[in-house]
């Protein structure tokens, strides 16, 4: 009985969150064209905070642990572990005051409604990760561009998304770029838990009741001759954080 109500649930869930990707998709189009970046903004943030009521329809409840006093006039640089696509909507979601942008593959810059649109005109970077060259000067600009405005990153330095709660080996490249190119800027360590159940069997059918976790520990300044020392903290903190 249990596996016919998880079907029958996930069908219900993608049906609602289909049918916002789609509506927004308009909407963000109006928004950007007609009001500008501010508007587009806040359409984005509240289809983030309308998917999270969707996934309430699968019993699964968020905690955004974040007792920290980050500035909002200072660039962010957010470092995450990956778990699944659904770390995305919290994130932006609990983080919205902060004008958090993304690194992501290029491939998700075309096909998925409202994503992708959002993704090629909200301000995040599409890299290929195939050409490390060409990735890491396009982290660099965009590391400038976000530092400019005092807007925040938010980076998965694992690279790929893990299958299981262990935080995998960081990538450091992404990571040491946007230290250098923001370097007045605050490093964020925020732990995520639980998010790669959702991914399990291929996101159909989805687990029903899970708990998502996301913590947000103390940040740390940006010094550069102590590069790898900085993100060995980081990491470790992502790693062992409670």
């Amino acid at each position: 009985m249990y596996k016919v109500t998880q079907y029958l649930i996930s069908i219900l869930y993608y049906f609602c969150f289909g049918s916002l990707l789609l509506i927004f998709h308009l909407l963000q189009w109006i928004a950007l064209k007609v009001l500008g970046y501010n508007a587009h903004k806040n359409v984005v943030d509240f289809m983030n905070f309308l998917i999270l009521r969707c996934l309430n329809l699968l019993g699964t409840r968020i905690t955004f642990e974040n007792n920290q006093s980050l500035p909002l006039h200072r660039p962010l640089i957010f470092v995450v572990n990956h778990q699944s696509t659904y770390d995305i909507p919290p994130l932006i979601w609990y983080l919205r005051k902060y004008h958090a942008k993304f690194i992501s593959k290029q491939e998700l810059g075309r096909g998925i409604p409202s994503v992708s649109f959002n993704l090629r005109n909200g301000g995040s970077v599409l890299i290929d990760r195939k050409n490390r060259t060409k990735a890491l000067e396009k982290i660099s600009a965009f590391g400038k561009r976000i530092a400019s405005k005092n807007h925040a990153v938010v980076l998965f330095p694992e690279g790929t998304r893990s299958r299981d709660e262990n935080v995998k080996k960081f990538q450091r490249g992404g990571l040491t770029n946007l230290m250098e190119s923001m370097p007045k800027a605050l490093l964020v360590p925020i732990r995520i838990r639980n998010s790669w159940k959702l991914a399990q069997h291929n996101y159909f059918p989805l687990p029903l009741g899970v708990h998502l976790k996301f913590k947000v520990y103390p940040p740390l300044a940006i010094d550069l001759t102590q590069k790898e020392q900085i993100i060995n903290v980081l990491e470790n903190t992502i790693r062992t954080g409670d």
